[in-house]
Order: structure tokens, then sequence, then C-alpha cells
């Protein structure tokens, strides 16, 4: 039987990984600030409204909520039109407000048609996105942060690469190879991995800090300036800090310009928000599914308050949720911890955050960036077919030279291409008992089911009761998307054990056209415990 989580349970297991997205939010946070013509705790103010609020609300056990960098072009570009931040803030709050509405209106549930693979390729190329806009912090190129998440978000620069290594700063080289050795370590080493509570992160940051000040009091050349340092603003007194929060001008409620950006932050903060749902429930461990309607509804408080309070919006986002699941997180207490960490450090040490050489977080990202983007996974989708792995590939390339929306658009259009011109005559049907009242469950699947028949199979799996016994007929089956293999596979494997459900599989080969025996032989094997 699986074990209730409580919120505040798990202290010792979220606090690492807390941390970690910390680490990993704070520069975010500043950067997609500066970047987004906005004043710099603004962003600090949504990353502590994400972490603490959504992180409350949402029923994502992995997923972390803060400003986004896909959002930025809009802001600054709202920002510039509208001639005042307190007037935009107007704008974030429609948003929230409409967010809201989309979360009552159940729109949540079409981020349920995004095929795994294109899911996958949006990853892959974020994690691309985050390697390459992370190597000027490790190489001491960068003069600030500007959160930049496109290789060519300024347009392409022919001289890029020279000018990156004619610029290199050598301090900045070694406490990033110092960084990246101890993670590694961290990760690889089996004493090390057993010092759960002390996250390799912290190590990297206390080292890189230490590292430079040992610069610092030599006088030695390889000292890091302030412009490649964690760069926070640091109130004198209380009404310093008051002075730094901006509040919204109520009169931009009867400016028609400032609902039409709020109706265009509310569609793409959600489409970016139930795009990284669905990629944080395949990081999670234990593939649970969130509740997207909720989460909408989540982000639309968060938006609101965050507006309130002179915060940029929000959305939930990949690089700090892939970090959190890469750190081991358990439940949304480690977003919440986030959260908090932002909030206290931010108002008693904001002198010692300033002392952390970007260099040393730009090897974190580095290396959540690999694990974004591993060779293995590419390799994987190469040995689906080119039904599967055209898209991914498609996806990723999109994503890294136009941006997120754009490149899972592109994504999901071939994929709907490949799907339609195989099964343009394809029935789907699911036949199964009211799911409230039955113990026993059947659910029989047709001759043809692809991706677009997950959101029917995946609520259903999602509301099976524990204790009771589903069967899974494909007997009649000839084809079935990875997306509905591996679905089942997880089921079978990791929530029928939990839930003590008794699972039957019928049917199943041990291989389907466009997709390789092992995903098949690994249901096979589930069926077989299950009975």
């Amino acid at each position: 039987m699986k074990k209730a989580i409580s919120l505040f349970g798990g202290i010792k297991e979220n606090f690492p990984s807390g941390l970690v997205v910390f680490l990993v939010a704070l520069p975010l946070c500043l950067g997609i600030a500066l970047a987004s013509g906005a004043p710099p705790l603004s962003g600090i103010i949504a990353g502590i409204i994400g972490g603490l609020v959504v992180g409350f609300l949402s029923n994502s056990h992995i997923s972390v909520s803060g400003p986004a960098a896909g959002l930025t072009a809009i802001v600054l570009t709202a920002i510039t039109d509208l001639g005042a931040f307190e007037l935009f803030l107007c704008a974030g709050i429609i948003a929230g407000l409409l967010q809201l509405i989309l979360g009552f209106l159940r729109a949540g549930s079409i981020s349920n048609y995004f095929p795994t693979n294109v899911i996958e390729g949006m990853l892959a190329g974020i994690g691309i996105i985050i390697i390459l806009t992370q190597i000027p912090h490790a190489l001491g190129y960068d003069k600030d942060f500007e959160g930049n998440e496109t290789l060519f978000a300024n347009g392409f620069n022919p001289n890029y690469f020279t000018e990156l290594f004619s610029a290199i700063h050598p301090g900045a080289v070694i406490v990033t190879l110092v960084s990246v050795a101890i993670l590694i370590a961290w990760d690889k080493v089996p004493a090390l991995k057993k010092i759960k509570m002390i996250p390799g992160a912290l190590v990297a940051v206390v080292a890189g800090i230490s590292l430079n000040y040992i610069f610092k009091i030599t006088g030695s050349s390889l000292e890091i300036g302030p412009d490649h340092l964690v760069s926070l603003p640091v109130p004198q007194s209380v009404n310093d800090f008051k002075n730094m929060i901006v509040f919204p001008d109520l009169q931009g409620f009867l400016n028609p310009k400032v609902w039409i950006v709020g109706a265009t932050i509310a569609i793409v903060a959600s489409i970016e928000t139930l795009l990284c749902i669905e990629a944080s429930d395949r990081l999670d461990s234990h593939r649970r599914i969130t509740d997207t309607n909720l989460e909408l509804r989540a982000q639309g408080i968060g938006n609101l308050i965050s507006s309130a309070i002179g915060g940029l919006p929000m959305t939930s986002v990949v690089v700090r949720s892939s970090a959190n699941a890469n750190s081991g997180a358990t439940s949304k207490l480690s977003t919440m911890i986030h959260g908090a960490l932002l909030l206290i450090c931010v108002l008693t040490i904001p002198f010692i955050l300033n002392l952390i050489p970007l260099a040393t977080l730009a090897a974190v990202l580095i290396l959540v960036g690999y694990k974004l983007a591993k060779p293995a996974t590419i390799m994987h989708f190469w040995h689906k077919g080119k039904y599967q792995f055209i898209p991914f590939i498609a996806t990723i390339i999109a994503v890294v030279s136009l941006d997120l929306l754009k490149g899972v658009g592109i994504g999901l259009l071939i994929s709907v291409f490949y799907i339609l011109q195989g099964n343009m005559k394809r029935a789907y049907y699911l036949s199964r008992e009211d799911l409230d009242d039955a113990d026993d469950i059947t659910i029989k699947l047709s001759e043809e089911v692809s991706f677009l028949n997950k959101a029917a199979i995946k609520k259903t799996l999602k509301n099976v009761k524990p204790n009771s016994k589903v069967c899974i007929d494909a007997s009649s089956t000839s084809y079935i998307a990875t997306d509905i293999l591996e679905m089942i596979q997880d089921f079978a494997n990791i929530r029928a054990k939990e839930d003590d459900i008794e699972v039957q599989l019928i049917g199943f080969k041990t291989s389907y056209k466009e997709f390789d025996e092992d995903s098949d032989s690994h249901i096979i094997v589930a069926h077989r415990r299950a009975i």
C-alpha cells in the first residue's frame, strides 16, 4: 500500500533539492527581471510567490514556478509600450484572473494531447539552450545575466565564438572546473552520495566563494569581479526595502492596451505551464499525474498575488523543475523550501549571496542541461524509427533556433502528420465500467491506438482505486503508440505496486510496428508479476 505523504513530511529528503533549486532560481529570477526591463526585485518576488503560493496550491510534486524567460520579450515590449511598470502590473493581474477562469473551464486537459517524443524533444532542446547560454558565464565572458533562453534571441552573431574565447577569464574557468568536479564527484562517488543533506551544489557554491576570496586576498589577477557575481539589491533600512517594492497603478485597468497584454500573457503563460507540467510528470520517478486544471488555477492565484505586490508574471518552468527532479525531490515541499529560502536570504543575507560567482551557478546549470539532452535520449528515439525520431529531432532544432512554443508547435504538427497519414480511418474505443463504484475494471483497446487517445486512457488509469483489479485487453490491437505503451508500463510497474492494484494484461505482443521490443517485454514482465 502506498504511504500517504504529509505536506510537511520528508523535510530531510526535500531540503537538499529545495536548496539546489534556490541556487538555480536566484540568478534566473534576477536575470529575467533585468532582461524584461523590470526592477530586479520583481523577479525575486515572482520566485518567492511561485515557490510558496503556487507550490502550496499545486498538486505537482516536481514542478517549480517562477518568472519565465519565455515571457521576457512580451514583458519588455509591454512595459515599453505602456510606459510604466506600474501599468504593466495591472496586465499581470488580468492574466491571473484569466488563468483562473481557464482553470475552472478545464482548459488544462489540452496538455494530454502533447506526444511524448515532442515533450522529450522540448526537454532536450531546453537542455542544449541551458548549456549554450551558460558557457559565457562559465568562461567569465558575460557582463551581466540576461536570462535569454534561445541562442538566437538577439539575432545570429557570426563573431560570437571569436568574442567568447578572446575574453575568457581564467579565474572563472578555474571556479567552473572545480565546481563541475565537485558536482560530478557528489553524484558518482558512493561515499559522498550518502551525505544527502548536503547537496553538491551547496559545496560547489562554498568552494566558488572560497576560491574567489583567495584570489582576492592574494591580489591575484584571477579574482572574479562584481560583473561576474550574483547581484542582489541590498537595502540598508526597512524604508529602503519598502521603496524597492512597486504597486500597480489602478488606472491601468481603464487602458485597453493593458487588457490586450493581460490576455496575451494569460495564453502564453498557460501553454508554457501545461508543457512544463507534462514534462515534470515524466521527470517524476513515481510517474504521479498532476491535475492540470488545478495547476492553471494555482498559477492564476500566483500571478494575481505576484502582480499585486510588484512581481513579474510566472509560469511553471522546466529549468528549475528539472533541477528539482535531478536533485531527488519527492514532494512539493521542495518547491516551497526554495521559495522560503529566496524570501529569507533576500531579506537577511543578500550581501553573502552577492559573493557567489556566476561561474559556479553556470556549472550547476550545465550539468542540468546535460541530463536533459543526454546522447542516450537521442539514440533512444533514433532506434524507435522515423515516426518517433523525426518529430523529436525537429522539436529540438526548432526550440533551440526559434523558441519553446514554436518548437513544440512544429514538433506537434509533424507528429500529427505522421499519425494522420497512417491512421486517417482508424477508430478507437475504450470499454470500461464506472470507476467510482467498480473494483473490477476492463479497458479494451481497439485495433489502432495513437497518442490522440492518451487523454481518455490516462484519465481512466488515474481514477483507478487502490486495491482494485484492472484488465487491459489488447488482443485486437495491431498498433499502440509509444506514449500509451509507456503509460501502461508505468501504471503496471509503479502505480499498481504502490496502490496494491492487480493488473492483468491480455494480448500484448512482444513487438509492434515502429516500436522496439524492450518496452513491450517490460510490460509482459509486469503482467506476469501482477498475475
